[in-house]
């Protein structure tokens, strides 16, 4: 009995070590910005505001937990999340801590701000077929060219101002970013809105999108 008892615990410690990626907030943005596109190191310092000596701590420890991979290229090293099993984890554990956490919510909301409002995919897809909608991809750029949903422009929230005249006046404008927790689909909305725009933002992200096998455009692999 004690032999498996200690078996038993450190099959449980073994499993423990990948939830304890998670047990850092810095942690969690990395996988949330590497959810977007591969990044180096240098990258993914200068997309969370951390120096690249405390953000390569956090990247070692991420994938010690078995929730990164990486790839070295040239005298830099790029990381990307370790695979879509990790990307759904990851999602899930967002959605959950947002549903059962009050605390999230309400961080959520002092971030974001003012909701507005959102549509979901089916009717998204719905209107890109009958081409009766513009949909935004507001991500920056980089980002955009790793990944983005079949149909979507690329206009970088920082852009907008300087580009709505890219954008015609007769048909709703979508925008979409991250994921419900990214504020520039958010600010989009308000932006076009304030022009006199009709705008919603679509209530889910890239990541999501990717992952329901929705119509997409991945940059592949050379």
């Amino acid at each position: 009995m004690d032999d498996a008892r200690t078996s038993k615990t450190a099959l449980f410690e073994a499993i423990a070590l990948m939830g304890k990626g998670f047990a850092s907030p810095i942690r969690l943005e990395l996988l949330d910005l590497l959810a977007q596109a591969p990044r180096t190191v240098q990258e993914l310092a200068r997309a969370s505001e951390q120096s690249t000596a405390n953000t390569s701590q956090h990247l070692q420890a991420l994938q010690a937990a078995g929730l990164v991979s990486r790839q070295r290229e040239g005298t830099s090293v790029r990381y990307a999340l370790a695979g879509e099993d990790v990307l759904a984890l990851w999602l899930a554990l967002r959605t959950a801590s947002a549903a059962r956490l009050a605390e999230v919510e309400r961080a959520a909301r002092d971030y974001l701000g003012d909701e507005v409002e959102a549509i979901g995919r089916d009717e998204l897809l719905m209107r890109l077929g009958r081409g009766d909608v513009v949909l935004v991809d507001v991500r920056p750029a980089e980002e955009y060219e790793a990944g983005h949903i079949d149909g979507a422009r690329s206009i970088p929230i920082e852009e907008l101002e300087g580009r709505l005249s890219e954008l015609p006046v007769d048909r709703e404008v979508v925008a979409y970013c991250r994921g419900p927790f990214c504020a520039y689909a958010h600010e989009a909305v308000r932006r076009l809105r304030a022009d006199g725009r009709r705008a919603r933002r679509l209530g889910e992200g890239w990541p999501e999108w990717r992952l329901a096998a929705k119509p997409s455009k991945r940059k592949r692999a050379a």
